[in-house]
């Protein structure tokens, strides 16, 4: 079977995950802050009596807090023996694609540098293939390529 995608915006970015990363999509019911995290921890979440650390992956992106209303969804992974949930905009559609993967080409916007791996075309639109273990540790990024 060819390999599936999730295709989802994040900080208003069409992205491509790889589903095999991928545990599970919900809708975010409740967030609970925790003092002194940097911006993109949005605070800590409960899923089938688990405690997810939730990031929000467009403020890691912009540096700027998403507001909380915002929250609606989030992809749920497992990354080293860690539950998350990363926060995105929305999620479009999952299914394989003919041409696979594709180089990065064009000007990458600095911000996304260090997540994007290649394009993936889904309906004639660029994605960026984005891991979701680099937005947890960049340096699980060389482990999961």
């Amino acid at each position: 079977m060819s390999q599936l995608y999730l295709f989802a915006s994040i900080a208003g970015t069409p992205v491509a995950v790889m589903t095999e990363e991928i545990e599970a999509v919900v809708r975010v019911s409740e967030i609970s802050p925790v003092p002194g995290m940097p911006p993109h921890i949005a605070g800590l979440s409960a899923l089938r009596s688990r405690v997810l650390t939730m990031i929000d992956v467009a403020a890691l992106i912009n540096g700027r807090p998403t507001p909380r209303e915002l929250h609606e969804l989030a992809i749920i992974a497992d990354i080293s023996g860690h539950s998350y949930g990363l926060i995105v905009d929305a999620v479009s559609d999952i299914c394989s694609v003919p041409d696979g993967e594709l180089p990065l080409r064009g000007q990458l916007a600095p911000a996304w540098a260090p997540f994007a791996r290649s394009i993936v075309e889904n309906a004639g639109e660029p994605h960026l293939l984005v891991s979701l273990s680099s937005f947890i540790d960049p340096a699980l990024t060389s482990q999961a390529a």
